[in-house]
């Protein structure tokens, strides 16, 4: 098929280095690794550790930390005794900025307990306390044998880089646009502080890089620079993506066409909560863009019609929901049980047009009626069509035989 070899060649990714944070490898041939950050104050170590849960069980495979005073550093250690309470087990990385390197020094406990470091270097300090400050973080990540992540964000710039970038830039002959040369002092940023901490003593293959910014056409075109210049595994993420759908779409626009191009090893979406929201919804998007793509599968995929005029009952809508909803709340449980039950396929369709082939190429599948949706429905197996749900249980019938199927064709874990 023609899609084939673009998938293919994204799975090649640029990186050659791979890099160990606890228990998940990134970089090099390791499956793209889908990360995510609380919002809750790190000093309060239950609301921390009850959003790390939550994010880790759906399905956030790191999850990063504010260590923004002594306070959240004193916290980590208690963050790590409660969620071993709870029987959660997920490398933590500590975001550091402006004062890091004491934080770090001053709380070995936090330093042994996290599994990375998040380095920004635009916030170590500025003239001649950068480089020190910024050494005396690789330092402590040498001396626990921790990778860190060089994350530079053009909110957050190095000024020093970027002044040199533009007096350097004065001098072509045909000068840069400005945004040309933001993102090479992004780059530059990145790659200097990388080989800096190299140089200090810290293993390559313990470093990734981030060059983050809001614009989905300039996170690309860093991006595909920085993946020619370096090895090194790299973050992805849009930064400050947005709320609701205009941080998705951003997020999924400049992130497919990277990952297409295989380019990214761990990503994030930066979404903003809606008020009260549930902070798992950056995770699910991640995951769905990289399921989406081929690249990795997380949870079983449901396919809906998206209904028309010969839907004019809202039935199949609310089936779809209920059968996704129920698919997530199941996940965790079936993961633990049940092997490559992530890549079972569901078809719930509104009416006879496309609805019988799109449930026959499910693994399971329902097909309604159409207009009025009297609650009469085929439901495929494997490509055979296995029975007819009548009445107003279909809902909880379908569920049933969703049960069944996980339960006979999957291979339980001992």
């Amino acid at each position: 098929m023609t899609q084939d070899v673009p998938l293919a060649r994204a799975r090649a990714r640029h990186a050659t280095r791979l890099v160990k944070i606890g228990q998940v490898q990134v970089g090099s041939a390791a499956p793209i690794v889908v990360q995510s950050m609380t919002n809750t104050d790190t000093a309060d170590h239950v609301a921390t550790a009850i959003q790390i849960a939550q994010l880790a069980r759906a399905g956030s495979e790191l999850v990063r930390i504010t260590v923004n005073n002594d306070e959240s550093a004193k916290a980590v250690p208690k963050i790590c005794e409660q969620l071993a309470k709870m029987g959660v087990d997920v490398p933590l990385i500590g975001d550091f900025h402006y004062n890091g390197h004491k934080l770090l020094m001053d709380n070995p406990a936090c330093a042994e307990l996290l599994a990375k470091y998040r380095i920004n270097p635009g916030n170590v300090g500025q003239g001649a306390k950068h480089d020190l400050q910024f050494a005396q973080i690789v330092e402590l990540a040498c001396r626990y044998e921790k990778p860190v992540r060089i994350g530079v964000n053009w909110g957050s710039l190095d000024q020093s880089v970027l002044a040199r970038m533009m007096d350097a830039n004065s001098q072509r002959a045909l000068p840069w646009d400005v945004s040309a040369v933001m993102r090479e002092a992004l780059i530059v940023s990145a790659l200097e502080s990388a080989q800096m901490a190299e140089d200090v003593g810290l293993r390559g293959d313990r470093i990734i890089l981030s060059c983050k910014v809001s614009s989905v056409q300039d996170l690309i075109a860093t991006y595909r620079e920085l993946a020619v210049r370096c090895d090194y595994p790299l973050h992805l993420g849009l930064t400050e993506a947005g709320m609701g759908s205009k941080g998705i779409v951003a997020s999924t626009a400049a992130l497919g066409v990277l990952l297409q191009e295989g380019v990214g090893d761990t990503i994030r979406v930066s979404l903003t909560p809606e008020p009260n929201g549930a902070r798992t919804q950056e995770v699910i998007v991640a995951q769905e863009i990289l399921q989406s793509m081929g690249l990795r599968a997380f949870t079983p995929m449901v396919t809906a019609c998206p209904g028309c005029g010969r839907t004019t009952s809202s039935f199949f809508q609310e089936l779809a929901q209920s059968v996704q909803t129920y698919v997530r709340e199941q996940m965790p449980t079936w993961r633990e049980q049940y092997d490559g039950v992530e890549n079972l396929t569901l078809a719930v369709m509104g009416c006879v047009v496309n609805g019988p082939g799109e449930s026959k190429h499910a693994n399971i599948g329902i097909s309604l009626p159409g207009t009025g949706e009297t609650p009469a429905a085929p439901v495929f197996i494997d490509g055979e069509k296995a029975m007819t749900l009548r009445g107003d249980n279909i809902a909880n019938e379908f569920r049933a035989i969703l049960d069944s199927y996980v339960a006979t064709k999957y291979t339980k874990k001992i």
